[in-house]
């Protein structure tokens, strides 16, 4: 049994469903396992698979002639007219996004009936044994190519689209070939009515045995072992088929064991970056000894959060690269993603990438950098269609291809929305922060985003105070009024920050964009006492909904903390009570815990975490579903648990460190290193019942404030001189 946290998990079966595979991926490819040594089904994904659906097409509405009016109707007291500011299209999905195809490789059944198939987090890697047959799985960082080998016998292997959900009217065509290695197969899938296709090519590489063709597949007797190098192309006309297959062949170096070569390059950059972070709550060994499913029965057990925090890391870290993780991560097994497989950019993308500065995982940071940065261009061509300004504005919904907003409807008119750049450019921000170094990257897209607001703010009521009209809190309407609305706590407090912020990147434009933020009207404080979710007189509020966007000042910005805004505080913290769960979603739940832990709440982050540990939302993959009883495969939960549970223990600003501000008390002893903070310190944090100890190890001089559950006082730090603190129990 492990007397330390287990970074992996195993079934004792094979997967039944594509939901319990077990996941590896590189940020570009993805896998799903399913781990039967007589059947083995590895489903193939690539971030940039996304199917024609018109979208393509598709360009934000051209509304900016009739915003003046508009703006006149609502501050006049008209609190429908948003709804007539749209040209009248119906609701355009982004383009889906969909798996490849799976990889099968079949066998003569073996005898026996045991298997034991496992992840190993700090590898990437798959495996299964047994029945006499064994097959191991990962998806390389170095080399950005799938990996399977498989033990010795008999196989039949082919590449086959037919995935659930796949659509009618795909052209298809295969290919296979002798090699010296062994065989070629090759898949290409044209989408209906489009010029677009994919290509899938798995070199086919074989140790002793004979091989021969038996389209579309290839099987293989009395092998020693198999290889099989799998990359899919996205394309426009033909791939080139016979080039991929030398750079497969490339792959294979020449060497005795070229699965073991491949799998040391790819663990010199997976390893590290796994185990930067790690978490131990001193969990019972026989419960850590567990196969994950089993674990899952025991939503109050250690073992189970240590092994949830790892999997989370590990499924954040392999789902980013070319993108950020898609709802789905970058996964599926279903043509019919939920929601398109979409990035989704007013609470569900934002929650899965916030904790990656402090979790030491810059492979994210790096990915939605990326991300951002290709789709600025259209980001300034929403500001000007819609609002008719300069700058930026990021739109709710991207396939990855597109940034432009065109999904929108009456009930969810996501085009009025203006504060998503700067939820996306937070954890950019973070990042800088903790390096120490601002990214020319994250300062010009909050030039663009801070010039938007020096052209939109223009309205102003009674008081001098700027207003922001028409104004948007995802994906909620006041009780009285309509989705469009004036001066959303949401809108106010993103306006602030990216002009606050946008001023410490580019001093030349600090004294006009801090005065443009000066001008923007408090938030405003209702009747019950909370934080209203609309800081315009006589809009009332809806309690009972799944997103939180109004308290977006207190995580993940610091507008409002217990420390320096303590009324604001105690507002949002009557908001956060006020607040029902709606559809029970998982991000609203892990949303909610964050919030509350920023508030030191760390009852109500400890109920809203096990509302989401005790409703079944966890597949034995440990991927996450959206709804209670693994309904609709989702990564909110995953990626952003994780985030929770460091936000509990350890918040950090740039002149402040926070420990055990929020201790759940499914956490009443652990230990948490390798984390981040935002003043360019590293800290391992211990902590139980009679006290805590944190090493901090400062990569820069600076004097902090420290603030603990004893009270504040200043922390000098010195560049290279570890600080040792000890906290003793209240």
């Amino acid at each position: 049994m492990s007397a330390t946290p287990v970074h992996g998990t195993w079934e004792p079966a094979p997967a039944a469903r594509w939901e319990d595979a077990f996941l590896s991926g590189n940020g570009h490819h993805g896998a799903l396992v399913f781990g039967d040594p007589d059947d083995e089904r590895v489903v193939v994904t690539r971030h940039t698979l996304v199917r024609p659906n018109g979208a393509e097409h598709a360009r934000p509405p051209r509304l900016a002639a009739a915003l003046p009016g508009i703006q006149d109707r609502l501050l006049a007291g008209d609190l429908t007219a948003a709804e007539r500011f749209t040209d009248g299209r119906p609701l355009q999905w982004v383009q889906p996004f969909h798996p490849a195809f799976q990889v099968r490789v079949r066998r003569p059944a073996g005898g026996g009936r045991e298997v034991r198939r496992a992840v190993d987090f700090t590898s990437g890697e798959v495996t299964a044994a047994g029945r006499g047959a064994a097959g191991r799985v990962f998806v390389s960082r170095a080399d950005d190519v799938i990996a399977h080998e498989v033990t010795a016998g008999d196989l039949a292997v082919t590449l086959d689209h037919r995935l659930p959900g796949a659509p009618a009217g795909l052209r298809v065509g295969h290919g296979a070939l002798l090699t010296s290695e062994g065989a070629l197969l090759s898949l290409r899938v044209r989408y209906p009515d489009s010029d677009r296709a994919y290509t899938g090519v798995t070199l086919v590489a074989v140790t002793g045995g004979r091989t021969e063709l038996t389209p579309p597949g290839v099987r293989v007797t009395g092998c020693r072992s198999a290889l099989l190098l799998t990359r899919v192309l996205r394309h426009t006309g033909e791939a080139d088929v016979i080039a991929e297959s030398r750079h497969l062949q490339n792959l294979l170096d020449g060497t005795e064991h070229p699965y073991d070569s491949l799998l040391a390059r790819h663990l010199d950059q997976h390893r590290p970056a796994y185990l930067r972070v790690t978490l131990d709550l001193r969990a019972d060994p026989a419960e850590r000894a567990l196969p994950g499913s089993e674990l899952l029965n025991r939503p109050h057990s250690p073992a189970l959060l240590e092994r949830l925090f790892a999997a989370g890391r590990y499924h954040l870290l392999s789902s980013s690269g070319h993108h950020p993780p898609r709802l789905t991560g970058l996964w599926t097994g279903d043509w019919d993603t939920a929601w398109s497989g979409a990035f989704t950019t007013n609470a569900n993308l934002n929650l899965q990438t916030a904790a990656a500065p402090a979790a030491a995982l810059p492979e994210v940071t790096e990915a939605l950098a990326g991300f951002v940065t290709r789709q600025l261009p259209h980001w300034r061509a929403n500001a000007r269609a819609v609002f008719g300004t300069r700058g930026a504005v990021a739109p709710s919904h991207s396939d990855g291809e597109s940034g432009l907003t065109y999904h929108f409807s009456r009930e969810y008119p996501l085009h009025l929305w203006t504060a998503g750049a700067d939820w996306l450019l937070k954890p950019l921000v973070d990042h800088d922060e903790i390096r120490g170094e601002q990214d020319p990257r994250t300062a010009a897209a909050l030039a663009e985003a801070a010039l938007f607001y020096e052209d939109f703010l223009t309205r102003t009521d009674a008081d001098g105070h700027l207003v922001v009209v028409p104004s948007y809190s995802p994906e909620n309407r006041p009780a009285n009024g309509s989705w469009g609305a004036l001066n959303a706590a949401m809108d106010l407090s993103a306006a602030r920050h990216t002009l606050l912020t946008a001023a410490r990147y580019h001093p030349e434009h600090a004294d006009k964009w801090r005065a443009l933020a000066e001008r923007l009207p408090p938030h405003r404080i209702n009747s019950d006492g909370a934080l209203a979710e609309w800081a315009w007189p006589g809009l009332h509020d809806t309690y009972d909904h799944r997103h939180l966007s109004h308290l977006y000042g207190v995580w993940p910005l610091e507008e409002i903390t217990p420390y320096d805004t303590p009324r604001l505080a105690a507002a949002a913290h009557r908001a956060l009570e006020l607040r029902g769960a709606e559809n029970d979603s998982a991000h609203g739940h892990l949303h909610h815990a964050l919030i509350a832990a920023r508030l030191g709440d760390g009852d109500r982050a400890g109920r809203a975490l096990r509302r989401v540990l005790d409703g079944d939302f966890f597949h034995a993959s440990l991927m996450s579903a959206h709804y209670p009883h693994r309904d609709v495969y989702n990564a909110d939960a995953a990626h952003t648990l994780p985030g929770v549970l460091i936000e509990t223990l350890l918040q950090s600003t740039p002149d402040r460190l926070i420990l055990l501000p929020a201790v759940p008390d499914a956490c009443p002893r652990g230990e948490l290193r390798g984390i981040r903070t935002r003043f360019g310190a590293e800290v391992d944090l211990a902590w139980d019942p009679d006290g805590a100890r944190a090493v901090v190890r400062p990569g820069r001089t600076h004097r902090v404030e420290l603030r603990t559950s004893s009270g504040t006082e200043p922390l000098e730090l010195v560049a290279g001189e570890d600080r040792v603190l000890t906290l003793r129990a209240r």
